[in-house]
C-alpha cells in the first residue's frame, strides 16, 4: 500500500496538470495551434534553467554514475534498433515509417524525468537524472533527423546535425552545469536565487502544454498504427530494458530516470520535427496524444512494480 501511494502521488499530479491544459484548450484559452510556439519558450528558456540548477546543486559523488550513463546510451541505441527492425517488417508506407520509428523510440524524458524522480524519491539528488540529458538528447535528436531524412530519400547533412546538437539549449545548459559542478564555481547570490526560483517553472508549464496539445480527432483512422506504437513505446521496450537495468543493479533516482527515459510518452518535439522535415504529421501528432494519455497508467504501473521490488 505504501508503494502504491508513493507512485500514485507521483503520477496523479502529472495527469491533473495535463487535464487542466486540455481544459484550457477546450475553453479556447490556449489554442492548440499555439502550443508548438509556447513549447519552444519552455525548451529554450525554462527547461535549460531546470537542468542547469539540478546539476549545479548536486553532489558530484552522486551525479556522475558511469554505469547509469553507459546503460542509458546502450538502452536508447537498443530501442532505436528494435524500432527500425519492427517498423521495416510491418509498415510499407514510407510516409509512416520514419514517424512510427520515432514514435516508438523517442520518449518525453526531458519533460518528465525530473518531475517523476523528485516525486518518487523525495529529497533525492536529481543530478544523475539531469546528467542523463547529455547522453539521451543528442541521441534522440541525431537519430530522429537521420531517420526522417533517410525515409524521404534524402542524405542527412551530418555536419548540420552535429551543429544543431552542440547548439541545443538543453545540451549547453547541462554542459555549463557540469562545468560549475566539476570546478566548484559558484554563481553570485542574487543570480543563484533567481535561477532557484525559476527552476521549478518548467515542469508544470511543459506538462500543462502537453495537455493543451491533446485531441481525439483522427484516432480511429490510425487505430492500428497507434496500438503498435503505444505497445512498443510504453509496454514492450520499457518492460524489457527496465528489467535488464534492475538485474544490472541500477537503483535509486537513476532507476526512476530510466522509467521516464524508457517508459514515458513519445516526445512532443517529434511532432514538430515531422512537420518541418516531412512525413505523416497527423499520425505523429496522434502518437504524441495517445501515448501521453496512456503513459500516465503505464508509468504508474512500472513505478509501482519496481518500487515494490526495491529499485528505489
Amino acid at each position: 500500500m505504501e508503494s502504491f501511494l508513493v507512485c500514485f502521488h507521483a503520477v496523479a499530479p502529472l495527469f491533473l496538470i495535463m487535464a487542466l491544459g486540455y481544459l484550457a484548450q477546450r475553453l479556447g484559452t490556449v489554442p492548440r495551434e499555439s502550443v508548438p510556439r509556447l513549447n519552444k519558450i519552455g525548451f529554450r528558456y525554462f527547461l535549460p534553467v531546470t537542468l542547469f540548477y539540478s546539476i549545479y546543486t548536486s553532489d558530484i559523488s552522486q551525479t556522475i554514475q558511469p554505469k547509469l550513463l553507459l546503460f542509458s546510451l546502450l538502452a536508447i541505441l537498443a530501442e532505436y534498433a528494435l524500432a527500425v527492425a519492427y517498423v521495416l517488417l510491418t509498415e510499407k508506407d514510407p510516409e509512416k515509417q520514419g514517424v512510427k520509428i520515432q514514435g516508438i523510440y523517442r520518449s518525453n524524458f526531458v519533460l518528465l524525468g525530473i518531475p517523476l524522480a523528485s516525486a518518487l524519491v523525495e529529497g533525492a539528488d536529481l543530478g544523475p537524472v539531469a546528467l542523463m540529458v547529455v547522453i539521451i538528447v543528442p541521441l534522440f535528436n541525431a537519430s530522429a533527423v537521420i531517420t526522417l531524412e533517410v525515409f524521404h530519400g534524402r542524405k542527412p547533412d551530418m555536419g548540420k546535425v552535429l551543429l544543431n546538437i552542440i547548439k541545443n539549449p538543453l545540451i549547453v545548459a547541462s554542459a555549463v552545469g557540469l562545468l560549475f559542478l566539476l570546478t566548484s564555481l559558484r554563481l553570485p547570490t542574487v543570480l543563484e536565487l533567481t535561477i532557484k526560483q525559476l527552476s521549478p517553472v518548467s515542469s508544470g508549464y511543459m506538462i500543462f502544454l502537453l495537455g493543451a496539445f491533446f485531441r481525439f480527432d483522427g484516432l480511429h483512422r490510425y487505430r492500428k498504427d497507434l496500438i503498435q506504437v503505444s505497445l512498443g513505446r510504453l509496454v514492450i521496450l520499457p518492460g524489457l530494458l527496465l528489467t535488464v537495468a534492475f538485474f544490472l543493479g541500477i537503483r535509486g533516482v537513476g532507476f526512476v530516470g530510466l522509467i521516464a527515459a524508457l517508459g514515458s510518452a513519445t516526445a512532443v518535439s517529434s511532432f514538430t520535427m515531422t512537420q518541418e522535415m516531412g512525413g505523416d504529421s497527423e499520425l505523429a501528432g496522434d502518437i504524441v496524444v495517445v501515448t501521453s494519455a496512456l503513459c500516465i497508467l503505464t508509468m504508474f504501473g512500472w513505478s509501482f512494480l519496481f518500487k515494490t521490488l526495491g529499485a528505489f
